[in-house]
């Protein structure tokens, strides 16, 4: 039997990631078109992996799982956090590391605080949402995936972007 609840927090979150992939794509070509340049694309198909797999896994495993309302509300406080960062970036926001020359890191809404605020609300969600539908094993298994890809991805954007001083992801 199918839980409306989680049915409907797994249809958000994938209606959210296809619309975001669709965002990030138009930025990633303006950007291009403006003179950025790509880095990390080595690692990008590892984060690709990690995303599509936990996303189908929670599809697969949690569909019909009743939903724990503590763990719903600490999920809509990180779509509050990425809502902001999301806002923070607007056009400059992408899933690539992309820079434009001349460009200058944003250092206001959530980057007054955190380098990658984007990369904490994902740590968060990683976590959050396996265990709003009572998959403690899953949400553990994914974190320390996720850790692994982000041990490599973060220290690589930001080395071009102390390097270049260039936009940020």
């Amino acid at each position: 039997m199918v839980s409306a609840g989680a049915a409907t927090l797994l249809g958000y979150l994938t209606v959210q990631r296809l619309s975001e992939l669709g965002w990030a794509r138009r930025n990633e070509a303006r950007l291009l078109a403006a003179g950025g340049k790509e880095y990390g694309r080595e690692h990008f198909p590892l984060m690709v992996v990690l995303h599509v797999a936990w996303l189908v896994g929670l599809w697969l495993l949690g569909f019909d799982r009743p939903l724990v309302p503590s763990f719903v509300v600490l999920f809509v406080a990180l779509q509050i956090a990425r809502f902001w960062v999301l806002a923070t970036l607007g056009r400059r926001w992408t899933v690539r590391v992309i820079v434009v020359p001349g460009e200058q890191l944003r250092r206001d809404g959530p980057y007054r605080w955190l380098r990658h605020p984007n990369y904490a609300v994902v740590i968060g969600e990683i976590a959050v949402v396996p265990l709003a539908l009572g998959l403690p094993v899953y949400a553990l298994v994914f974190s320390i995936v996720n850790a692994a890809v982000l041990a490599v991805r973060i220290p690589a954007e930001n080395a071009v972007l102390g390097v270049l001083g260039g936009l940020r992801k």
